[in-house]
């Protein structure tokens, strides 16, 4: 049975837990303009409340969604919602099942932590374990779905060379080229340390330390062009 200390999923709940705890409900984060509160309550509302789930995924939805979470955000204390995140998921959330935590939580616990790190004026990049590293890594395809808009092709490298592409540069509306409908002449590598590749892909570009090599006007198109998840 793994431990929090030999399981990075677990191991970045904790860190999470902690981080919000310390944080405070009114603390800024890199979430979508959320407050600590905000954030905390839609982490227990994503494992606690499987029919609010499809929403945080699908536009149409998204209004009940919202109201659940403004709602817990209202009903539950600060500290209760922390520690309710910190104790895992209820036994009856699809969370709970054998594998999933591992699957479905890595990068939501990662990318959340840095929300609130990266909210503070003196953070800096922190050094990630191994075992964090290529979990984020073999979850890095959700980029995919997060850029599907973007029409600029874009290729993540890390800096022992391994790549992956994420973005097709989309459907040219007019028979275009290579670059997608008017993304540029050609594709983008966005080059980083994996955590920082994930971040950037998810949205989180203006805390991102990555840097980006590419034809100029597919770099410009890529840059002026929003995202997040």
């Amino acid at each position: 049975m793994s431990t929090p200390e030999d399981d990075p999923v677990r191991r970045e709940r904790g860190l999470l837990a902690g981080a919000l705890a310390e944080a405070g409900p009114d603390a800024p984060t890199r979430c979508g303009g959320w407050d600590a509160r905000d954030l905390a309550a839609h982490l227990v509302v994503r494992e606690g409340r499987p029919d609010a789930g499809p929403g945080i995924l699908l536009p149409p939805l998204a209004f009940y969604t919202e109201r659940v979470r403004r709602r817990t955000a209202r009903a539950l204390p600060f500290e209760r919602l922390v520690e309710r995140f910190g104790q895992g998921p209820p036994k009856f959330s699809p969370y709970a099942l054998p594998g999933v935590d591992k699957i479905a939580n890595g990068v939501e616990f990662f990318v959340h932590h840095e929300d609130i790190r990266r909210a503070r004026p003196d953070w800096e990049p922190r050094e990630l374990s191994g075992e964090l590293e290529e979990l984020l890594w073999r979850r890095i395809k959700i980029a995919r779905f997060v850029l599907r808009k973007v029409h600029v092709e874009v290729t993540l490298v890390r800096p022992d060379g391994r790549s992956a592409r994420v973005s097709g540069g989309g459907r040219a509306r007019g028979g275009g080229g290579r670059g997608g409908s008017g993304g540029g002449s050609g594709p983008v590598r966005v080059h980083g340390p994996v955590g920082e590749l994930v971040l950037w892909a998810l949205g989180r570009t203006d805390v991102a330390r990555v840097r980006l090599t590419g034809p100029t006007d597919s770099v410009k198109t890529l840059t002026e062009t929003g995202w997040s998840l």
